[in-house]
């Protein structure tokens, strides 16, 4: 209220000075905050920021305290009642800076150790300005002597207007301070919020912004937010469990399949190995059995992306082990089709017996590796197209593992496309190392364990999607009952090879001192043969 003892055009003329002052204060502030903001370019980021928050109230102290020292005396005439208004400003000045500084002070000093500071930025305002406001009555009642009762009433009168008007802002803010209470998240978890799924880009005092999948911001009012369901995906760890349903044939064991699924996981780089991977039965029914995989992943941004990686370990296995996915089919047209099918599994066997045939005679498994025969075949192509029909094509994805280094074999595989990355580890000197080597088409990859019985000595790991022929122990004793003489050369090759790689091989600690030399020897090699020979019947090639 205007005191009357202050004429109209002294009031005015106070009035007009109170304007411009503030004007110059924050014409100060604004151009400092930008001068500050420059900084922020040469690294100082903390500091920038530290210096900008301060700024505001400074340069309204500042002024304020040029008023006090009645600077402008010389131009105005100013009533005492003014210079009573501008020691209430310093003191209402002094407080706010003082509570910024404080604020400022515990910003910088987390941001400087890179940390997140402990409120959330709607809660953190929130604090801030019921501080002011406090300081803001206290000067009034305290320092001008105003009576603020009629104030108060007023301003509740206004508030009631005002949250009558705009209920729909203010349920957003009440909202947005809850959740901030609450911490139900915090800037850059993964949730999903009703139907929307995202990491949370910013939280103010309206509306919580998310970033989807699609690269679109999502814009969702707090009010909204707080009546929906909430998944936090990144609390209270990073780790969360992602499922991948499947239906299978009735034909397929349980146990493969369940094996398979767990298996297909654990090969997958992103699945963690602790908690292990998990599959189990969830119902049956006329199409087939229901089952599911659950996992766990740390990045939850590549749900996607990983759960892709699984589907494709389980095609690969599934194709493998002949496990079907049954596609609903009426009884009629059902049969028809597995008869087409029959018909065409097995002009595909015969095809594929050609393929095999081909890769075979290509590889060096049974061609002579150095001297005068080198690249011959030690046995005759017949010979090579039997053992065809008994090796077994299989198509692997990538990332998948042959085998681990330690393991039992009795069996090798024939690279006829892709590529296999074998990696040794060894120890020497008390020091673990690994060696890796790879293997491309018509390479041999796991020979060692079946051509002497030691266990693997090397981790096979698919490097890329690659077609093997795997032959296993039976198919190899089949070629050696059909050809005497193979045993002998084959001994004699493997003894020679290992001879010069021994000392290699004492290295490897899953081998014993006896298995290396046994490897090393040409007897016990050809004994190990003879004995295949007589475990093995021949097989039958109808």
């Amino acid at each position: 209220m205007r005191n009357p003892n202050v004429s109209p055009g002294s009031f005015y003329l106070e009035l007009l000075v109170f304007f411009f002052a503030a004007g110059v204060a924050l014409f100060l502030s604004l151009l400092a905050r930008r001068a500050f903001g420059r900084l922020k370019k040469t690294g100082a980021e903390a500091m920038t920021n530290f210096l900008r928050r301060v700024s505001f109230p400074a340069f309204f102290l500042i002024v304020s305290l040029a008023l006090k020292f009645r600077l402008l005396e010389t131009i105005f005439a100013l009533s005492q009642r003014f210079y009573a208004y501008v020691d209430a400003a310093i003191i209402f000045f002094v407080a706010l800076f003082l509570i910024t500084l404080a604020d400022a002070w515990l910003l910088y000093r987390y941001q400087k150790k890179r940390l997140a500071f402990p409120l959330p930025r709607v809660l953190h305002g929130f604090i801030l300005f019921v501080l002011y406001v406090i300081v803001f009555f206290i000067v009034l009642r305290g320092i001008l002597g105003i009576n603020i009762t009629p104030l108060l009433a007023t301003s509740a009168i206004f508030t009631a207007i005002i949250g009558l008007a705009f209920q729909g802002v203010l349920s957003n803010v009440l909202a947005g301070i809850s959740l901030n209470l609450t911490r139900s998240f915090s800037r850059g978890d993964w949730v999903k919020i009703g139907p929307h799924e995202g990491v949370v880009m910013e939280m103010n005092w309206r509306e919580t912004l998310i970033l989807d999948r699609l690269s679109n911001v999502v814009v969702i009012p707090n009010n909204t937010v707080a009546s929906e369901m909430i998944i936090n995906f990144s609390h209270p760890d990073r780790t969360t469990a992602l499922t991948l349903p499947l239906k299978v044939s009735y034909s397929a064991a349980p146990a493969t399949v369940l094996e398979a699924l767990r298996q297909a996981a654990r090969e997958v780089p992103d699945v963690l190995a602790t908690p292990a991977p998990q599959a189990y039965i969830l119902s049956y029914d006329e199409a087939g059995i229901s089952y599911l995989l659950k996992y766990w992943v740390t990045d939850f941004s590549r749900k996607h992306t990983i759960t892709g990686d699984v589907a494709r370990h389980i095609w690969y296995k599934f194709r493998r082990l002949n496990v079907e996915i049954p596609v609903a089919l009426a009884e009629r047209v059902r049969d028809i089709v597995q008869t087409v099918k029959l018909e065409e599994k097995v002009a595909a066997q015969e095809e594929e017996t050609e393929r095999t045939f081909a890769d075979l005679l290509h590889s060096s498994l049974l061609r002579y590796p150095e001297g005068e025969k080198a690249g011959e075949l030690i046995v005759s192509e017949e010979d090579v197209r039997q053992l065809a029909r008994l090796a077994r094509g299989k198509r692997y994805t990538r990332g998948e593992v042959l085998f681990h280094q330690g393991e039992k074999g009795e069996s090798c595989y024939i690279v006829a496309r892709g590529t296999v990355k074998g990696e040794i580890v060894y120890e020497e000197k008390g020091k673990r190392y690994a060696s890796e080597f790879r293997v491309g088409p018509g390479g041999i990859f796991g020979e060692m364990s079946l051509f002497t019985g030691l266990p693997r000595t090397a981790t096979g790991t698919v490097e890329e999607d690659a077609e093997l022929l795997e032959i296993g122990a039976d198919g190899f004793a089949f070629l050696l009952s059909r050809n005497p003489g193979l045993a002998e050369v084959i001994a004699e090759l493997v003894s020679e090879r290992n001879t010069k790689n021994q000392d290699f091989l004492r290295k490897i600690k899953e081998l014993s001192e006896k298995d290396v030399e046994e490897s090393c020897d040409r007897k016990s090699i050809l004994d190990r043969l003879k004995r295949l020979i007589l475990r093995f019947k021949r097989p039958s090639l109808t």
